[in-house]
């Protein structure tokens, strides 16, 4: 889920501000933006970077922990990156991975945006595919015979009520 943040999140300005190597984090403002931080972190090193006053004080208008302290931090992981190199979060062991479109949060089709959801056993595994971005002729005929059980289940279920 951090990961996500820097990816795609609150803290995804650290990408267009250059640093590319896994991490996570979590940005973060108080009202009237008198605090804003961003903690994240790689394999490597965790790294706080606190933005504010020692008597409350407004930053700046909008200074949200995005604006002004996460770019501190992507300088500074970016230059600590040559010394401590990052690699990729391990997975842990008992999850299974499946594609999810960032749209319908259901099981992506070839059109689909998407991000990786990780499930452990006894979750709710997303079954239906995506209904709003067109998949391939198997995902569309799947998406077709999905529809119709599901037509079949509820009017199965009306009979019962």
């Amino acid at each position: 889920m951090l990961a996500d943040v820097i990816n795609a999140g609150t803290g995804a300005k650290a990408r267009t501000l250059g640093f590319t190597l896994p991490a996570a984090g979590k940005t973060g403002t108080t009202n009237d933006y008198h605090d804003a931080w961003f903690v994240g972190f790689n394999s490597s090193v965790v790294v706080g970077v606190w933005v504010g006053f020692d008597q409350p004080e407004r930053i700046i208008s909008g200074g949200t922990g995005a604006r002004v302290a996460l770019p501190i931090w992507a300088d500074f992981m970016r230059r600590t990156a040559r010394r401590l190199p990052a690699e990729s979060f391990p997975v842990p062991p008992g999850l299974e991975q499946r594609e999810i479109c960032r749209v319908s949060y259901v099981r992506a089709v070839q059109s689909c945006p998407t991000y990786v959801e990780y499930f452990k056993d006894g979750d709710d595994i997303p079954s239906k595919l995506c209904p709003i971005h067109e998949g391939t002729f198997k995902q569309e005929a799947q998406r077709a015979v999905q529809g119709v059980l599901s037509g079949i289940g509820k009017a199965i279920r009306g009979i019962f009520k």
